[in-house]
């Protein structure tokens, strides 16, 4: 009865309002004014299977004159995770943000499977088309996984590894948010909830917004980012569903890596914040153990969020680490 009860609140949280906010025109502003503010240059990028990937540079002088800082966002959000960072960034550095298929505003193909094979995929799409040399993948939540894959099979490009409350394999105090917790276990309760959240996207992207909301430390984060990395959350139904539908078992097939991470050569910086209940301190600990050239900052004041929450703080730490 306590477990009915439990899920029988998870879907009355997920029908939310009437009605979704309406963020369309928030989002347009903020992304005109973001662009005046931080002039870069819009790619469409095509994978091999034609699908079209979204992306952004930044800091084009800077290219080919040093590595590419190549930010990854993870789920439920979108390349606008980094919009706070990239200004701390830019000025130094040739900087990457893109959406992954099935978020923002890549295609979004509703059969698709969205596991760590396609992420890898976007990745590889992203550094071919590119035309990148050397980078520094920065990874956050969902894409720990394809960007800690990719460095390990290009440990040659990889001039640094930066991990923000991100995850791998199974570790000891990782606990998932209350909506991927839900979503990734298979059960008739979880088929019940993805039916009734295709059939209403307003329930979903109501949903998505109270499990975001929880990502913050920083209020005035919150209050300017929530809409923008929510917006359009309801067309990202079918990559959500399959993304959590994978997650355990994409985590048990990464315990077998271990010992290629703590032989992985390059420097590995791991910088968490330190309010995160989810992808915790105890993580970034277990991080900072596996990877043998590492180095380990705590942001308080920060959570999961910890780019949108302390971005100040992130660039400077991430400044200070990629000029030594």
């Amino acid at each position: 009865m306590k477990n009915l009860l439990v899920h029988l609140g998870l879907l009355a949280a997920l029908a939310g309002c009437a009605s979704p906010p309406n963020t369309q025109p928030i989002y347009d502003s903020y992304v005109a004014q973001f662009k005046a503010a931080q002039p870069h240059e819009v790619r469409t990028l095509s994978r091999p299977d034609g699908h079209r990937i979204h992306a952004r540079e930044f800091g084009l002088a800077h290219k080919g004159k040093g590595p590419s800082i190549v930010m990854m966002h993870g789920f439920p959000d979108n390349e606008h995770l980094y919009d706070a960072l990239v200004p701390q960034l830019s000025s130094q550095y040739h900087v990457v943000t893109f959406d992954f298929l099935g978020w923002g505003r890549s295609d979004k193909p509703a059969a698709h499977v969205y596991d760590v094979a396609s992420q890898r995929t976007d990745l590889d799409t992203v550094v071919q088309q590119l035309g990148l040399g050397k980078i520094v993948p920065v990874l956050h939540d969902l894409s720990g996984q394809a960007g800690i894959d990719w460095a390990l099979d290009n440990e040659a490009n990889t001039t640094a590894l930066v991990l923000l409350n991100t995850y791998y394999s199974p570790m000891s105090t990782l606990i998932a948010p209350e909506a991927i917790q839900f979503y990734s276990t298979p059960g008739v309760f979880r088929s019940i909830m993805v039916w009734g959240s295709m059939k209403s996207g307003v329930n979903f992207q109501n949903g998505v917004a109270s499990q975001v909301t929880k990502f913050f430390s920083n209020a005035d984060a919150r209050e300017k980012y929530l809409p923008i990395v929510t917006h359009d959350a309801s067309n990202i139904r079918p990559a959500f569903f399959s993304s959590t539908s994978v997650l355990w078992p994409e985590l048990e097939a990464r315990r077998a890596k271990l010992p290629r991470m703590q032989q992985f050569k390059k420097p590995v910086h791991i910088i968490f914040g330190a309010d995160d209940p989810y992808l915790n301190t105890g993580v970034a600990q277990e991080f900072k153990q596996i990877f043998s050239n590492s180095s380990l900052a705590l942001v308080s004041q920060a959570g999961h969020y910890v780019q949108l929450d302390r971005a100040e703080e992130v660039g400077r730490i991430l400044r200070a680490r990629l000029s030594q």
